[in-house]
């Protein structure tokens, strides 16, 4: 068979329970498979390697390039296109399929990135329905790069990039999926999103750096951005105008976890705005005429 022209990164954290479905679902359909690990401290990278990933070790220096452009920067150059996977993450089977009628088939690659819907699963189920998440995840190195917004003193990110996509252009969207079907306990889903609550907390207190995330979103996520009463919102279009119910208990459950992640990020602004005010003691008073009675005789 033919590998595509592509190289699958793999960044990597703890994802010994998910690793090897992701690497032995791409193995011999791309170029090149490479594992990126941030120091993990159980069997990742034994695991990869026993599966024939390339394994490269990475340690975040705590600034610009962070995890992601570091690796479209310095791992396996002699490929300019990268298809960025997560390590719970398959790529379909009609995505491959897609893939090879794209860059084998004959037909000129022109795009700089394709998004790439997720077929979701959480707490164990696949979701047909409701709120769908777009990656920008394939990319020609050499037309896209991550932004880099001045968000280093924000919490809950670390070496990984916000939730914001690579800048590129042109962009084609494709159809087919990948499978995001997370093994690990659905704890880990709320440890993972308490965090990121942190970096989107950060962000509505500081509009700048708000502002150039935004253009470094998905047209969705520009919309969504300025929108009021997201808990609600995030809910309501999640649940019933793309017909989250469909999906069952499963349905509910996820769409309440995302409203309940949007409540948490303005819950966590509206403390951080708070803490930021000073007491009432170390607030300036007014001078003491201005707190006469306009009934007080004037001396």
């Amino acid at each position: 068979m033919t590998r595509l022209p592509i190289a699958v990164v793999i960044p990597t954290k703890n994802e010994a329970a998910n690793i090897v479905s992701t690497v032995r679902s791409v193995t011999g359909h791309f170029a090149a498979v490479i594992v990126v690990d941030s120091d993990s401290d159980d069997d990742t990278r034994e695991l990869a390697k026993a599966e024939g990933a390339e394994v490269i070790s990475y340690t975040w220096d705590g600034g610009y390039p962070k995890k992601k452009q570091w690796c479209l920067d310095r791992v396996r150059t002699d490929i300019d296109w990268v298809l960025f996977l997560d390590g719970d993450e398959t790529p379909s089977g009609e995505l491959l399929a897609e893939l090879r009628r794209i860059f084998l088939a004959g037909r000129r690659v022109r795009p700089a990135a394709f998004d790439i819907p997720l077929g979701y699963w959480f707490a164990g189920r696949r979701l047909r329905h409701g709120h769908t998440i777009v990656k920008r995840a394939l990319l020609d190195r050499t037309r896209a790069r991550f932004p880099e917004p001045a968000d280093l003193a924000a919490p809950g990110m670390g070496e990984q990039e916000g939730h914001y996509q690579p800048l590129a252009d042109p962009v084609h969207r494709l159809r087919v999926t990948i499978e995001h079907r997370d093994l690990d306990p659905v704890r880990t889903w709320f440890e993972r999103h308490n965090r990121y609550s942190d970096w989107e907390a950060w962000l509505e207190r500081h509009p700048e750096v708000r502002e150039e995330i935004r253009v470094a979103k998905t047209r969705q996520g520009q919309l969504f951005h300025r929108a009021p009463l997201k808990p609600l919102l995030s809910f309501g279009y999640a649940y019933l105008y793309r017909r989250g119910f469909l999906d069952g208990r499963a349905g509910l459950d996820y769409a309440l976890a995302m409203s309940f992640y949007r409540w948490q990020i303005g819950l966590k602004a509206r403390e951080t705005a708070t803490a930021e005010q000073p007491p009432d003691s170390a607030r300036p008073k007014p001078p003491s005429g201005a707190l006469r009675s306009e009934a007080e005789p004037k001396v």
